[in-house]
C-alpha cells in the first residue's frame, strides 16, 4: 500500500510537505504505532508541553492498510497531556479507509506546530490543504461530522476544544473514537477542529486476495470471530461479572446486581441493527438514543452502567452517547463521575456544581456532569477535565485507580494478579487493550505461576506491538498472531523471519520505554494502584486482593525478562541487541553496569 512517504504539516507556518521516510525506519518499525513512536522519539524534545506547539500529533496507517481482514485502522501518535508519556489511540470505520484512498500511498500525517484560528486539514489526491474552521469551532462532533458531506472525518467536539486531558478524536459522527489519553486535546491545543479525508477508499489489491479469504475466514470462524459475531465487545460486560471482576459504583465492589439489563441481551432487545451488518462478522448494535442513534461498545455499560450504578440500558446508552458528542473517552469520563459521587458521599465535595448532590444510580445528574467537564465549567467540572488523580490532588479522595495518571477500566484485576500487571507496564497509562490475560486468568488463577503471568503479558505487548504498527483490527488481527504477519509483508514485498519480527516487537515496546523514562518515568509510574491492595467484597473474587510484596517480585521478574534494571531502564545490552544505540539520544538514561548487576529494589 505504502510508497514510504508521510505529510508533514506545520500549522505554524501554514505549510505542507511531502518528505520521504527512511528505510531503515521503515524496515524496524514498519507503520503505526511503530514508526510513530520513532518520529515521537526524534522530533519532540525532552520536557516538551503535550499541549504546546513543539508536541507532534501523527494519523497513521500500516504497509497493509486496506488489505488486512476486518476494519481498515488508523493509529493516533503523540505526547498524551494525561499522563506526560508517550500515547497512541487506534480507531476504525470509514475515516481511516477514506485516509488511505486521499493520501496516495503514503503512509500518514505529522501535525507540527499549532495556529490562532481554528482549522481544518483537507486531505485528498497525495496532498494536503489548511482551510479556516471557524464556523464549526464549538460544534459537537456528530454536527462537524455533518458539515462536511461524502467526507471521512475525525474531528473533536467540545472535550477537545477545551483541552481536556482525555478528550478524544471522533470520526464517523462519534462511532468511533481514537480514545484514550487526550489526542483530541493535543488537536484542539493545535487549533486543529478536524482532518477531513475526500479521496475514495481504496480497492483492495488482488495480489492479497488468497491471503485476505483465508485469514478473514479464520476470523470468522475462530472463536473470537462468532463471539464478536454474536455480541461485539458487549459481551465483556456479562463476562466480567460472571467471574467477579466488574468494577461496580466507583471500584466499590466486583459484580453488578443489575449487570443483565445492561448486557448483551438488553442490547439485542433494543437494538435497530448491526454497525455492519452485511461482514462475516458484523459490528456493534445500533441503537437509538436521546441524541439519535449510536453504537455502544463494552466500556459503555462497564463504566458508565455498573462503575455508576446505572442498571437502566437506554440510560446508559444516552451517557455513551453524550460521551460521543462531546469527544469525552467514555472510561475516562465514567472514572470522573464515579470519583465525583464518592468524593460527594465522604463530603470533599459538597454538591455538583448545579447545586444538586450526585448519586451513584442517577442518569441526569451524570449526564449533566459529563457536559460541565467537556466545556470545564466549574470548579468541580475543571478538576475532572484534568483527570481524577488531578481532582483528588485537589479535593483529596484516592477513589480510582489510576496508572500514570489514565484511570483504569472496569476490568478489576484483583481475581486476576497478571492483569494487574498489564495495567502497571502498559505504555500508555491504565490500559486493557495492550494484554488481557484476565480472559484466561480468571478461569486459572490458582494454576499460573509468576512465570505464566510474565510470559502472558510480554508475548500481548510484543505482539501488538507488531500488529498495531501494521494497523491491524485488534480483533481480525488474531490470524496473524502466530506469525505476526510475516506472510502478508512477504506479499507486499517486505520479507522477515517470524523471530526478526518478534524482536521489531521488542524494539518497538523498547523504544517507548526509552521515550518515557527520557520524560522522567521511573519504577513508581509502575506502581500498583492502592485500591488493588484492598480485598473484594463480593462476587466470584471476594476476598482477593494484590499483594504489595507479590507484585514486586512480579513486576522484578517482568523488567528482567525485558531486559530492563530494577528500576525498569533498559540496559545497554538490551539497546544494541535490539538495534537502539544509534537511536538513543544523551537525554536518555540507561541503566549503568552497577545497575545491571544490582538486583535490589524499593520495597
Amino acid at each position: 500500500m505504502a510508497e514510504g512517504s508521510v505529510l508533514r504539516v506545520n500549522l505554524s507556518t501554514r505549510t505542507v510537505a511531502r518528505e520521504r521516510v527512511p528505510e531503515r525506519w521503515l524496515r524496524d518499525y514498519l507503520g503505526g504505532k511503530g514508526l510513530g513512536a520513532r518520529y515521537l522519539y526524534e522530533d519532540v524534545p525532552a520536557g516538551t508541553d503535550p499541549l504546546g506547539p513543539d508536541n507532534l500529533l501523527a494519523f497513521l496507517l500500516g504497509p497493509l492498510s486496506g488489505e488486512l481482514p476486518g476494519e481498515t485502522r488508523y493509529a493516533a501518535v503523540t505526547k498524551s497531556p494525561l499522563t506526560g508519556g508517550f500515547l497512541d489511540s487506534y480507531s476504525g470505520g470509514q475515516f481511516p479507509r477514506r485516509l488511505a484512498g486521499s493520501l496516495d500511498g503514503a503512509l500518514g500525517i505529522l501535525v507540527e506546530g499549532a495556529t490562532d484560528e481554528p482549522v481544518v486539514l483537507v486531505v485528498d489526491e497525495g496532498d494536503a490543504r489548511i482551510e479556516p474552521a471557524a464556523d464549526v469551532w464549538g460544534r459537537d462532533t456528530v454536527e462537524t461530522a455533518d458539515a462536511f458531506p461524502e467526507a471521512g472525518v475525525a474531528c473533536i467536539g467540545p472535550a477537545g476544544e477545551q483541552l481536556v486531558e482525555y478528550a478524544t478524536v471522533a470520526s464517523d459522527r462519534g462511532d468511533h473514537h481514537a480514545g484514550r489519553g487526550g489526542a483530541g486535546a493535543v488537536m484542539g491545543s493545535k487549533g486543529l477542529k478536524a482532518v477531513v479525508a475526500r479521496g475514495d477508499s481504496p480497492e483492495p489489491s488482488p495480489v492479497f486476495a488468497d491471503l485476505r479469504a483465508r485469514d478473514g475466514g479464520t476470523y470468522a470462524d475462530g472463536d473470537t470471530g462468532r463471539w464478536l459475531a454474536a455480541g461485539e465487545t458487549l459481551e465483556s460486560v456479562d463476562f466480567a461479572n460472571e467471574v467477579g471482576l466488574l468494577a461496580t459504583e466507583g471500584w466499590q465492589g466486583g459484580q453488578f446486581d443489575g449487570a443483565g439489563r445492561i448486557g448483551i441481551e438488553a442490547a439485542r432487545d433494543v437494538a435497530v441493527g448491526r454497525e455492519n451488518p452485511d461482514d462475516a462478522v458484523p459490528g456493534g448494535f445500533r441503537v437509538r438514543t436521546d441524541d439519535g442513534e449510536s453504537v455502544p461498545r463494552g466500556a459503555v455499560p462497564m463504566t458508565l452502567g455498573a462503575g455508576l450504578g446505572i442498571d437502566d440500558f437506554d440510560v446508559v446508552a444516552t451517557l455513551g452517547a453524550t460521551c460521543d458528542r462531546l469527544g469525552l473517552d467514555v472510561i475516562s469520563a465514567g472514572n470522573a463521575v464515579a470519583w465525583a459521587v464518592r468524593a460527594t458521599a465522604e463530603g470533599r465535595v459538597a454538591t455538583g456544581d448545579d447545586g444538586e448532590a450526585l448519586a451513584f444510580g442517577d442518569g441526569d445528574r451524570a449526564r449533566r456532569l459529563l457536559g460541565r467537564i467537556a466545556r470545564r465549567e466549574g470548579a468541580l467540572g475543571d478538576a475532572l477535565a484534568d483527570g481524577v488523580d488531578a481532582a483528588a490532588e485537589r479535593f483529596g479522595g484516592d477513589y480510582i485507580p489510576t496508572v500514570k495518571s489514565m484511570a483504569v477500566p472496569s476490568y478489576d484485576p484483583r481475581g486476576a494478579v497478571a492483569m494487574a500487571l498489564a495495567y502497571a507496564t502498559s505504555d500508555r497509562g491504565g490500559c486493557h487493550r495492550r494484554a488481557r490475560p484476565v480472559e484466561r486468568e480468571a478461569f486459572a488463577r490458582d494454576d499460573w505461576d509468576t512465570e505464566d503471568r510474565v510470559r502472558a503479558v510480554i508475548t500481548a505487548q510484543t505482539t501488538r506491538s507488531v500488529l498495531w504498527s501494521l494497523v491491524a483490527d485488534d480483533f481480525a488481527g488474531e490470524p496473524l498472531w502466530t506469525d505476526f504477519g510475516r506472510e502478508w509483508l512477504a506479499a507486499a514485498g517486505r520479507e522477515y523471519s517470524r523471530d526478526e519480527l518478534r524482536d521489531t516487537g521488542r524494539r518497538i515496546w523498547t523504544l517507548i520505554r526509552l521515550f518515557n523514562v527520557r520524560e522522567g518515568f521511573t519504577r513508581e509510574d509502575d506502581a500498583l494502584p492502592a485500591t488493588f491492595r484492598q480485598p473484594l467484597p463480593d462476587g466470584p473474587a471476594a476476598g482477593h486482593r494484590i499483594d504489595p510484596e507479590r507484585f514486586e517480585d512480579l513486576l522484578d521478574a517482568y523488567y528482567a525478562a525485558r531486559g530492563w534494571d530494577g528500576d525498569g531502564l533498559p540496559t545497554v545490552a538490551t539497546v544494541d541487541r535490539l538495534g537502539l544505540a544509534d537511536v538513543v539520544d544523551s537525554e536518555t538514561p540507561l541503566a549503568t553496569e552497577s545497575h545491571e548487576q544490582d538486583s535490589s529494589r524499593p520495597r
